[in-house]
């Protein structure tokens, strides 16, 4: 695979202008991404939700409702977890977005 021969400015999100190295380390950044068709942001800007709502509107991971257990006479109360009739969260938007987990991209901080 030989170079592209593509010095195209802003195909790489977080090229860095403070960087001195100028078209050279432009260029270099570069070639970490090939974009195909239309550029995709880096950012995941929506996620699907891990909680459910229950009948009476509810939302949390789990539900639990107390059932009473008799057992030699004692009567004893027991937690039984639901699994019916829930319905999912949903789309959730982020606040602030993320980066994308398989975005090409290493954070440092000084």
């Amino acid at each position: 695979m030989g170079a592209s021969g593509s010095k195209a400015r802003g195909l790489w999100p977080f090229t860095s202008a403070a960087g001195g190295g100028g078209s050279e380390a432009a260029g270099a950044e570069q070639a970490l991404v090939r974009p195909r068709g239309r550029a995709v942001p880096p950012f995941v800007f929506t996620r699907r939700g891990s909680m459910f709502y229950d009948e009476d509107g509810d939302l949390a991971h789990e539900f639990y409702e107390e059932t009473i257990v008799t057992k030699n006479g004692q009567k004893r109360a027991k937690l039984r977890r639901v699994h019916k009739n829930l319905i999912p969260q949903g789309i959730v938007k982020l606040d602030p977005p993320r980066i994308h987990v398989d975005f090409p991209v290493i954070l440092y901080e000084v």
